[in-house]
C-alpha cells in the first residue's frame, strides 16, 4: 500500500501495476469528513495499529484480474459496524440478556462497491468461532455472470451457479461439495464429471440465492436434512435488501433459523414515504433490519468521485387540448392512456432515440437501456426498432428481456415485484402465471438474438432462459448490444461501466427511480463524464423528491448536472483562458518553452472535457459557442502535434516535463471515424465532379484523419494511396478492394523493413503481432526476444526491448488500430 501527498491533499492506494489515479482514496471519518492534510492524515492513518488492520484485513487480492484492491473508508466502517454488532449480540447472549432487534443494515449508494464490502464482511465473520455459517444471499436475477465472477475471484468456487438446492443443503450440513472448472468458471456439482474437478471442504462462507434458500427450508425433500442446522448460529447478509425482503420468504427464513442474525445492504432503503404495504401495514427496511449501521449517500459518492452525476433531459411535453397544463400521467382515463401509448407517440420517441443515440453514447463508445411502462409497450417499441432497421434507418443492435406475467406492469415502479424469473428455484419447476402471448413474443425476440450472436436460447426451458439472462448481461457490458429494452428487469442490481444512457418511458419514483438512474453513473474514463437520462415523461418532481428522500433536499444541485446554458458559459470561459496562452492556432507553434506548452495542453484539455459534455446535449451546435468548429479542429491538431512530439522525443540528455502529462486522447474520439468511414470518403473523393470539389474533399479528408488519434498514424499511407493508386481505380465501387490490396502490400513492406532494420525474423514478428491483436495487450519481453535473429546481452536488453516494444505497438496501431 502507498500514500501520496502534496501536503494539502493526501491519498492512499493499493500496490497495483494497473493503478489508475481513480483508484486512489482519501481517508475520512465515519461521517465521511476527509482528512486531507498530511499531518491530519498521518495522525490517524499512519499508526501501527491502523496500518496493521489495513494490510491484514482490508487489502484484498482479486484472483481473476491478479490485482490488489484496498478498501475505502466507508467500506471499512460498514464492515466494522457489522462485526461489532455480531460481537454485541454474542455478549448479550453470554449475559443471558435479550438479543431482540440485533440486526442492522448498511445504506451505501449504488455504485459504491457494496460487493467488495459485503464479501469482506462475510469473510471476516467466518473467523468468528461462535458462528456456524455466514450466508451471503442475493436475488437470483443479481447472481449473474459478473457477480459470480467477482465473488469467485475472492474465494475460488464459493458461488454455486446452478439451481440445485441439494448443493446448498450440502454446504449447510458440512458435506464436501465438488465444483467443476470449465472455461475459467466454477459450477458446483455433487458428481465429479467433466472439466477440472475441485473439492470445497465444509466452507463457512456460503453464497446463494434467496430462491434456493427458500426452497431448502420449505421443500419437504430437504427439511429433514436441514433440521440439525436450525438452532446453529447463522449470520445472513442480504444484498440489495430494498427488495425481495418484504414477502413471505423473509419471514420463513426468520422462523426456520432460531439462532440467526441478519444484515442487509442497500443503496435505497425503504422509508415511510416509499414503504411497502402488506396486510394493511406499511413495512420499512428498519422493520426488518432494525437500524442503519453506516450511511454513504449518492451525494457523498459524487463528492468523492466514486460515481458520476446525472444529466437529465425531459423530452416531449404533452398538453390537453382544453388546458394549458401538462397531462397528469397518474390521472386515470382512456384519453390520457391512449395518448401515452399511441402509435404516433411511440414512433416519435423511437425516431428521437435513433437520431440521438450516437450523440448520447459518443458514437457507441457506450451502451444504452430503454425502460418502458409495460410488456405490450415494449413489444410495440421492439417492432418499431426492427421495422426501421429493415428500412435501413439505423444499424443499432436491439435486444430485450422481460418476464411474461401480469405483475410485470409495475404501476408504482417501486422495484419490489418478484417477477417470474425469481420463482425458479429448480430446473424442473415450471413458470407460473404465464401470459402466453407475451411468452410467444419473447421467444420470437430471443430468436432474433440467437441469429445476431449464433446462440440457441429459449423460454421453453428455465435453465436456458436463465442462461439467456446471463448472456445478455455479458453482451451489454461488452458493448455488443447497443440498446437493451426492459420493463423492470436490469433496473436494479445490474452494474455495467460501459452503460451511460437510460431512455425512460415509465413512471418511476422514489427508490425505483434512483436505482434505474444509477445504472448509468459508474465511473469508467474521462469520456464518460455523466450518466445520461432522457425521460419521455415529466419526472422532474419525482426526481427531486427521490433525491431529497435518499440524500437531502439540496441534493439535486450536487447530483444533477447543470443545464446546457451553464456548460456553454463554462466552455466560453475555458476558451478565453486557452486563448490568453495561444490566441490562434499558429501561435501554438511559437510557444516559448515546454512550460508554455504544458499550460496550453492543460487549457485545451479542459476545453475538450467541456466539449465532451456538450456533445451529449441534443441542442448542441458550434454556433452557440465563441469558436468555429474548424478553428476548434485546428487547435485539436496542434494539441495532437504536441502529443506526437512528446511520444517520439528520444533525446536521452534531457527529460521532458511533458512526459508524464495525460493527454486524455479518449476525449478526441468524438465521432465514429474508422477505416470503413475513410473508405466512404475515398469513394466520395473518386466521384468528385470537378477539380475544385476534389481539392475541397481531399482537404476535409486529411483534416479528419489528422484530427483522430487512432487514424493519425495512417495519414501518410492513406495520402500515398490517394496520390499513387486512386487515379488508376476505375470507379468508386472498386475503391474498397483497391485499398485493401494496397494495405496488405504496405503492411508486408513495413514488416520486412522493420525486420531488416532491427535484425528480426519476419515470421516471428507476424506471429507476435497476431498475439498482440488477439490479446489486446503489449508484447512481453520474452516474446520480443523470440523475434530477434540474435538474442541481445542483458545490458543491451534494457535499451533494445523498450525500443522494439514501441515500434511493434506503432506498427499495430498503424495497420490494425481502427480497422
Amino acid at each position: 500500500m502507498f500514500v501520496i501527498s502534496n501536503g494539502v491533499n493526501t491519498k492512499y492506494y493499493a500496490n497495483n501495476r494497473k493503478q489508475s489515479f481513480k483508484q486512489t482514496f482519501f481517508w475520512a471519518k465515519e461521517n465521511n469528513d476527509r482528512y486531507t492534510e498530511l499531518d491530519q492524515f498521518a495522525k490517524v492513518f499512519l499508526t501501527p495499529e491502523h496500518l496493521t488492520d489495513m494490510i491484514t484485513k482490508y487489502v484484498v487480492l482479486n484472483e481473476t484480474d491478479r490485482i490488489l484492491m484496498v478498501m475505502r473508508p466507508y467500506q471499512i466502517y460498514a464492515t466494522e459496524a457489522i462485526i461489532d454488532r455480531v460481537a454485541e449480540r454474542e455478549k448479550l447472549k453470554a449475559n443471558n440478556e435479550s438479543i431482540e432487534k440485533q440486526n442492522g443494515y448498511i445504506w451505501h449508494t449504488t455504485g459504491s462497491g457494496k460487493t467488495l464490502t459485503s464479501f469482506k464482511t462475510a469473510q471476516l465473520l467466518t473467523g468468528d468461532s461462535a458462528i456456524h455459517k455466514v450466508v451471503f444471499v442475493v436475488d437470483r436475477k443479481d447472481l449473474d455472470y459478473q457477480t459470480a465472477k467477482e465473488f469467485n475471484s475472492f474465494i475460488k468456487g464459493c458461488v454455486d451457479g446452478t439451481d440445485k438446492t441439494k448443493v446448498l443443503v450440502d454446504q449447510f450440513t458440512g458435506k464436501d461439495v465438488y465444483y467443476l472448472e470449465k472455461d475459467g468458471e466454477q459450477q458446483s456439482s455433487t458428481k465429479a464429471k467433466g472439466g477440472k474437478v475441485n473439492t470445497r471442504r465444509n466452507e463457512k462462507l456460503i453464497v446463494t440465492t434467496i430462491q434456493k434458500l427458500n426452497n431448502a427450508i420449505s421443500n419437504k425433500r430437504y427439511s429433514s436434512r436441514m433440521e440439525p442446522v436450525k438452532d446453529k448460529n447463522v449470520v445472513f447478509i442480504f444484498d440489495e435488501c430494498h427488495r425481495s425482503q418484504f414477502g413471505d420468504t423473509h419471514q420463513r427464513i426468520s422462523q426456520f433459523f432460531t439462532n440467526h442474525q441478519m444484515f442487509g445492504f442497500t443503496g435505497t432503503p425503504i422509508f415511510a414515504e416509499n414503504a411497502v404495504t402488506k396486510f394493511s401495514r406499511k413495512y420499512t427496511t428498519s422493520d426488518l433490519f432494525h437500524k442503519p449501521l453506516h450511511k454513504y449517500t449518492i451525494v457523498d459518492a459524487i463528492k468523492d468521485e466514486n460515481v458520476l452525476k446525472f444529466n437529465v433531459e425531459y423530452v416531449g411535453r404533452y398538453k390537453k387540448k382544453d388546458s394549458a397544463n401538462e397531462v397528469d400521467i397518474d390521472v386515470e382515463g382512456i384519453d390520457t392512456k391512449e395518448l401515452m401509448e399511441s402509435d404516433v407517440r411511440l414512433e416519435k420517441i423511437t425516431d428521437y432515440i435513433i437520431a440521438q443515440h450516437n450523440r448520447k453514447t459518443h458514437s457507441k463508445a457506450f451502451t444504452g437501456m430503454f425502460c418502458v411502462s409495460s410488456v405490450p409497450a415494449l413489444i410495440k417499441y421492439y417492432e418499431l426498432f426492427a421495422r426501421k432497421k429493415a428500412e435501413g434507418k439505423h444499424n443499432l443492435k436491439i435486444a430485450t428481456i422481460f418476464s411474461y406475467a401480469a405483475n410485470e406492469e409495475d404501476p408504482d415502479a417501486d422495484g419490489l415485484d418478484e417477477v417470474v424469473l425469481d420463482k425458479v428455484a429448480e430446473p424442473q419447476v415450471q413458470y407460473e402465471g404465464i401470459a402466453s402471448h407475451s411468452r410467444d413474443r419473447l421467444e420470437e425476440f430471443i430468436g432474433d438474438y440467437n441469429k445476431m450472436f449464433g446462440s440457441s436460447y429459449t423460454t421453453k426451458d428455465s435453465e436456458s432462459y436463465y442462461n439467456y439472462y446471463n448472456d445478455i448481461s455479458k453482451k451489454v457490458r461488452e458493448r455488443k448490444v447497443d440498446i437493451l429494452l426492459v420493463v423492470n428487469m436490469f433496473l436494479t442490481g445490474f452494474d455495467s461501466k460501459t452503460l451511460n444512457t437510460l431512455y425512460v418511458d415509465k413512471n418511476l419514483k422514489y427508490h425505483g427511480l434512483i436505482q434505474a438512474y444509477s445504472r448509468t453513473n459508474r465511473i469508467l474514463n474521462e469520456q464518460k463524464s455523466q450518466g445520461n437520462i432522457i425521460s419521455f415523461r415529466n419526472l422532474k418532481k419525482r426526481t427531486d423528491d427521490a433525491l431529497a428522500l435518499f440524500s437531502n433536499k439540496d441534493a439535486k444541485d450536487t447530483v444533477i448536472m447543470p443545464p446546457y446554458e451553464e456548460f456553454i458559459k463554462m466552455f466560453n470561459q475555458a476558451l478565453g483562458q486557452m486563448q490568453t496562452i495561444a490566441p490562434d492556432t499558429a501561435s501554438v507553434d511559437s510557444l516559448e518553452d515546454e512550460n508554455a506548452e504544458l499550460e496550453f495542453i492543460k487549457a485545451f484539455r479542459e476545453l475538450m472535457r467541456l466539449r465532451n459534455v456538450l456533445s451529449t446535449f441534443a441542442d448542441f451546435k458550434f454556433d452557440d459557442v465563441c469558436i468555429q468548429e474548424q478553428e476548434y479542429e485546428d487547435y485539436k491538431s496542434k494539441y495532437l502535434d504536441l502529443h506526437d512530439k512528446v511520444k517520439t522525443n528520444t533525446a536521452p540528455e534531457k527529460e521532458s516535463i511533458l512526459e508524464e502529462i495525460d493527454f486524455e486522447l479518449e476525449l478526441l474520439a468524438m465521432d465514429e471515424v474508422n477505416v470503413a468511414y475513410i473508405l466512404k470518403l475515398l469513394s466520395k473523393l473518386k466521384q468528385s465532379d470537378s477539380d475544385e470539389e476534389y481539392q475541397q474533399q481531399y482537404k476535409s479528408l486529411m483534416q479528419t484523419i489528422g484530427g483522430d488519434p487512432e487514424l493519425r498514424s495512417k495519414q501518410e499511407l492513406i495520402d500515398k494511396f490517394i496520390q499513387e493508386n486512386l487515379p488508376d481505380v476505375q470507379s468508386a465501387e472498386e475503391v474498397d478492394d483497391a485499398f485493401a490490396a494496397y494495405w496488405e502490400v504496405e503492411k508486408e513492406k513495413a514488416t520486412q523493413a522493420m525486420a531488416e532494420e532491427e535484425h528480426l525474423i519476419p515470421e516471428n514478428v507476424k506471429e507476435l503481432v497476431e498475439r498482440m491483436i488477439f490479446s489486446n495487450q503489449e508484447p512481453l519481453r520474452e516474446d520480443i526476444v523470440a523475434t530477434m535473429e540474435k538474442p541481445p546481452s542483458v545490458l543491451q536488453r534494457k535499451k533494445v526491448i523498450p525500443r522494439l516494444a514501441e515500434k511493434l505497438k506503432g506498427f499495430v496501431n498503424t495497420f490494425y488500430g481502427g480497422m
